[in-house]
């Protein structure tokens, strides 16, 4: 009985998916986005088989050689930094740090701006009251500013910069939950699932919560590039990645005094920053036109 209750459901969501791709690969900009984030993710995992040479060790021999191939001494595709480290060593271990810090900011942001947008969405008056009014007064500070203090507060490093960007993108996704989840609880489903006897929190997780899905994946991946910008941000500022970790940003602050003597150590770090951002920005374009019900009638 079970196999056959699940033979539609598989078919639905067959059918699901192949409609979601339809008007997902309308946008080729969005097919090569996904393409090439596929490419930096992959770099990112085999980082240890990919990489040139090890992004620690200083060839003293070749300080601030630029970019070369084929030299019997100095061999470095994107040439070596101050210190003789291969540039596209570090470069491809930090993919790996920054996306890692842009994946735990949006899983955080998503996790904890769901909890407090549905509570807020549910219960209403005074909890709503309070949590919006929490959410407005982070908005009300820069982003980056206040990334910024918090930093300071908690003390320089990867994990804190992490959970600095986290608040300052929290209220997006508090907001976004909120008025997602007061727009499906009038409608009918949703009274039906109440007449039924249906509980609290079965309303919310279960019945409403898959229904506001798509505007928060969307979010999520706009985010997820921005928060990969602000990362580098905080590295470049110091408050970040602190050397000799490879983050792009930290790898722009450490070589930024060669900015005129050997420019392609901060030229290739920040070509790799633009390069990821573009690629998701334009893959959560496509994710918009593709979950959007208004793009897809257009």
């Amino acid at each position: 009985m079970d196999s056959v209750a699940d033979t539609p459901r598989k078919s639905m969501l067959r059918q699901n998916l192949a409609e979601f791709w339809y008007y997902f690969s309308e946008s080729k900009s969005a097919v090569v986005g996904l393409a090439f984030l596929a490419g930096i993710i992959l770099m990112a995992i085999f980082a240890d088989f990919i990489a040139p040479h090890d992004p620690t060790i200083q060839y003293r021999e070749c300080l601030e050689h630029a970019p070369a191939w084929g030299e019997e001494k100095c061999n470095f595709i994107f040439g070596t930094d101050y210190a003789g480290r291969d540039m596209l060593s570090r470069i491809i271990y930090g993919t790996r740090l920054s996306l890692v810090a842009g994946g735990i900011v949006v899983l955080l942001c998503l996790s904890v701006g769901i909890v407090f947008g549905l509570l807020a969405g549910f219960f209403r008056g005074w909890v709503d009251t309070t949590i919006m009014r929490i959410m407005d007064t982070i908005m009300s500070v820069p982003g980056l500013l206040m990334a910024l203090v918090l930093v300071a507060i908690l003390g320089p490093g990867l994990l804190n910069a992490m959970i600095a960007i986290s608040i300052t993108y929290l209220p997006h996704f508090v907001r976004l939950t909120r008025s997602s989840y007061i727009t499906e609880s009038s409608k009918e489903y949703v009274i039906a699932s109440k007449v039924a006897g249906a509980g609290r929190f079965r309303i919310m997780f279960i019945t409403i919560l898959p229904n506001c899905m798509a505007p928060l994946i969307v979010q999520g991946t706009l985010s997820f590039s921005t928060a990969i910008l602000d990362t580098a941000a905080l590295g470049f500022l110091g408050m970040g990645a602190q050397p000799p970790a490879p983050e792009w940003g930290t790898l722009i602050a450490e070589n930024r005094d060669l900015m005129l003597s050997a420019p392609w150590t901060v030229t290739f770090p920040g070509l790799a920053i633009l390069l990821a951002v573009l690629a998701i920005n334009l893959m959560g374009d496509g994710l918009r036109d593709a979950l959007d019900p208004k793009m897809k009638r257009s």
